[in-house]
């Protein structure tokens, strides 16, 4: 049996650093040895919204200590007070098409040059993932641009402003003739758009706001992230399921079902995508007569059965069980471990699929999280996101 000196070890290290709770009511944690929240500072913070991975949602913070049987200090955490949530769970596929926040290098070519080949963009220092955008301090938004300024330098040095990660670097470029294609090159191949499938996790009545994915696209190539320039969210068909097996993910397979967009994004974040959908008032649509749920905080979720809504044929989303069978409070992410246990959905897809992320995750009424990734050597298995997570960029959004 733990000593109270191990059991606070043991909880300061398992415990979150922040939590939130619904205003009225106070922080209940589902752990073996009773935990107590004690103030600790008097004067409430008001918290709010700012876009990016910072995010919280509104309301107010103080600061708590948690202890052990009312007495033995686990750790310093910070409690936010914030207004009930309600979400109507969602479950179906959706088509992404984004135009990214600039062009993108994803490979490098040789030129064939007077003097032999070479690639003045590794020569330049510009590497794979790198977001090109300025070319001479005029804004770059697609690969027309690129191009167009390459063909009319004449060789001239070229001025770039590239993005990489967080940091803006000034490089100068200079493309060579290419004896070959009778043009100036640059060695750079380069990308300004992406498009994928994926599964909305909630929409927002009140706001029109939906999330989607639980994780970021990622280019294809780079597995960079993608910064969002503009985008758009698709109605999507499911037409069929490759099954997943140990060491190859399976995937869905289907089909943008509709001329017309049925969203807009505003962001491509870690938690996911988020947007807002256009759903004219009283109009049938894929989300008529669904009911909102209660937007479940990370405290409530316990270990144990729980299910998840997603499609994996048609428009329709369908209930399967899963388990839930760990949890982490240290990421944004990777927040729990979860099971497949429903015989139908294993029989179909051997478990979580590519194209299944955001499919949400429901416990006790409540919409928990959505499901992110798959575990490779293990298909009926995977990662899940919190709920909260997902929902502090809508808020950002609105």
């Amino acid at each position: 049996m733990l000593s109270p000196a191990g059991g606070s070890l043991y909880y300061a290290e398992k415990l979150a650093d922040q939590y939130s709770v619904r205003r009225g009511e106070s922080l209940t944690l589902d752990t073996v040895l009773p935990i107590k929240a004690v103030p600790t500072a008097s004067n409430a913070t008001a918290v709010t919204n700012n876009p990016g991975r910072n995010t919280t949602i509104s309301g107010y913070t103080n600061s708590y200590q948690l202890r052990l049987f009312s007495c033995f200090p686990v750790k310093q955490v910070q409690l936010q007070t914030v207004d009930s949530v309600m979400l109507i769970p969602c479950g179906q596929p959706f088509g992404v098409r984004m135009l990214m926040d600039g062009i993108m290098v994803i490979g490098f070519g040789e030129v064939a040059s007077p003097a032999g080949g070479c690639c003045p963009a590794v020569e330049t220092g510009i590497l794979e993932g790198d977001m090109i955008k300025e070319i001479n301090h005029k804004v770059i938004t697609c690969t027309d641009d690129f191009k167009n300024a390459v063909a009319q330098s004449e060789g001239n040095p070229l001025e770039v402003t590239v993005q990489r990660e967080e940091e803006i670097l000034e490089l100068t470029l200079s493309p060579e003739y290419s004896v070959m294609e009778r043009c100036w090159q640059t060695g750079l191949w380069v990308r300004d758009s992406t498009a994928g499938i994926g599964t909305l996790t909630y929409y927002e009545p009140e706001s029109g706001a939906f999330g989607g994915l639980g994780h970021p696209i990622c280019d294809a190539d780079t597995g960079e992230f993608i910064p969002l320039g503009s985008g758009v969210a698709d109605s999507v068909t499911i037409s069929g399921a490759i099954k997943g097996q140990a060491g190859i993910p399976g995937q869905l397979q289907g089909y943008f079902s509709a001329e017309e967009s049925i969203g807009t994004l505003d962001y491509n974040s870690r938690c996911g995508v988020f947007g807002h959908l256009n759903l004219p008032e009283n109009s049938e649509n894929f989300l008529s007569g669904k009911d909102p749920v209660p937007m479940g905080l990370k405290q409530e979720i316990t270990l144990g059965d729980a299910v998840i809504l997603t499609t994996v044929q048609g428009t329709e989303p369908e209930e399967y069980t899963i388990r839930i069978t760990a949890l982490d409070y240290s990421d944004d992410t990777q927040n729990m471990i979860i099971e497949v246990t429903d015989e139908r959905l294993l029989n179909l897809t051997g478990g979580i699929v590519q194209g299944m992320s955001g499919s949400p995750i429901l416990q006790n009424g409540k919409l928990i999280g959505a499901v992110t990734h798959v575990f490779v050597s293990q298909p009926a298995m995977g990662y899940g996101i919190f709920a909260e997570n997902m929902y502090e960029y809508t808020q950002s959004s609105n």
